[in-house]
């Protein structure tokens, strides 16, 4: 085994680590000086993602995927606050049912909340019950997304609707902030015995679209139905200089996935060409809809 120290590092090689550590504090110095000078402060990440856009697109995912009335019992699993329960129920007639690791977080006067821990037990409910069934901003809090998501569909009856709805790593600000930390955004170094899980300190799962619809797909789901909340900002900055780069490197990969490593095929290549789409590159917050067969 050879030491560090024991390697001759020449000005070239040592020029490099000196900029790569130059380098995020130039970047840091920057973003302080534009905050003060444009008067925003700091936004904990938490209250980035609790806005009512996530719950504005859930709702249009609905809409699309029921464009007739829509009427039976609604799950609500991670339900938190019971904010999006109240919208689907003052828009749909729907009974309204909550599902969460804690009751202590419902706000909702009168709402009762199944307690169940989804990384060990199923959803304390029979088969086929429920029209509608929304998860949002949850599976990146478990263990195990897929056992989920099977609940999900097992629970769901069929012709029912369910929503999920995750932050999207494959945007660019994700994309960069992985390339420069090997953390995604929203997710990153995590503290043991973490009490705070609802919140981004509790990100343990970072799931991007594909392997979400793989999900879904395997669990039985059909008419996948992919959108987002809202484009960043940032990402359109980042389009500008890394979109024909990006289309390029993709047009390589995709060929040696289906010539040489015959990883694609005709069930899997659409999902896999929505990976590098604009929606998906710019998008905050991934919502997939999707059908339970009839």
């Amino acid at each position: 085994m050879i030491e560090l120290s024991a390697l001759s590092v020449g000005p070239p090689i040592d020029l490099v680590f000196r900029t790569f550590r130059v380098v995020p504090r130039s970047i840091m110095r920057t973003r302080r000086f534009l905050r003060r000078l444009t008067g925003r402060k700091h936004r904990h990440e938490l209250s980035e993602l609790g806005t009512s856009a996530i719950h504005r697109a859930v709702l249009r995912a609905i809409e699309q995927a029921a464009p007739r009335e829509l009427s039976g019992d609604h799950l609500d699993v991670g339900s938190g606050t019971g904010e999006l329960l109240r919208l689907c129920a003052g828009r749909y007639p729907l009974r309204s049912f909550a599902c969460d690791y804690t009751e202590s977080l419902i706000k909702t006067p009168g709402q009762k909340v199944e307690v169940v821990d989804l990384n060990r037990d199923p959803l304390p409910f029979e088969d086929n019950r429920f029209a509608l069934i929304t998860c949002t901003e949850t599976i990146e809090h478990l263990e195990h997304y897929q056992q989920v998501v099977r609940e999900i569909f097992r629970v769901l009856q069929p012709g029912g609707i369910a929503v999920l709805s995750t932050p999207n790593i494959l945007n660019l600000r994700s994309r960069l902030r992985f390339l420069s930390s090997g953390f995604y955004n929203l997710f990153g170094p995590l503290a043991l015995d973490e009490p705070n899980i609802q919140g981004t300190r509790g990100h343990i799962n970072p799931v991007n679209w594909f392997y979400l619809a793989h999900a879904l797909l395997s669990a039985g789901f059909q008419n996948l139905s992919v959108t987002v909340d809202k484009y960043q900002r940032r990402s359109f900055l980042a389009l500008a200089f890394l979109f024909l780069p990006i289309r390029a490197a993709n047009w390589f990969v995709y060929r040696r996935d289906m010539k040489k490593y015959r990883t694609l095929n005709i069930d899997n290549v659409w999902a896999v060409r929505l990976m590098n789409s604009n929606k998906l590159l710019l998008g905050r917050t991934l919502i997939v809809s999707a059908t339970k067969p009839r």
